[in-house]
């Protein structure tokens, strides 16, 4: 028994240092996140070998597996993206009223902070207006042209 605690140990701190070499703690998060999953698939597929196949497809002609994509919310940039081609930046908006939008429309809980770099990279691409509001002196993004 106490090899078993010895060597997870020890994987434990090989398995930290390479978390850690990762600065974004989100990239961190997503890691572990990741490992935990195949953890658990890996145990289900001990049990049931089936299961394990569907879960995880099997990279070219290796013994190694990899998960399936699972259905995912799209990403800021995507939901951005798709506005873009409806009318929805025919009227100015603020970052937050654009995150409020995604969240009703979307059911995505984007926070300001994410959705602004792509706003503004959008602004860059002359894909949209970035200009200052009047009233409240915050930038709000229409479409260009």
């Amino acid at each position: 028994m106490s090899k078993q605690i010895e060597k997870l140990k020890k994987q434990l701190i090989e398995f930290s240092e390479v978390v850690n070499a990762f600065s974004s703690e989100a990239v961190q998060v997503r890691v572990v996140d990741r490992l935990l999953d195949v953890i658990m698939e890996s145990e289900k597929g001990d049990n049931d070998p089936e299961e394990y196949r569907k879960a995880y497809k099997k990279i070219s002609n290796s013994e190694t597996y990899q998960p399936l994509r699972r259905d995912r919310k799209p990403g800021a940039t995507k939901v951005l993206n798709q506005l873009l081609t409806t009318d929805y930046f025919d009227t100015p908006h603020s970052i937050s009223s654009i995150a409020g939008y995604c969240h009703n429309n979307f059911e995505s809980d984007f926070k300001t902070s994410e959705l602004s770099g792509i706003l503004l990279k959008l602004a860059k691409e002359n894909k949209l207006k970035r200009e200052r509001s009047n009233e409240n002196n915050r930038f709000e993004y229409v479409k260009a042209g």
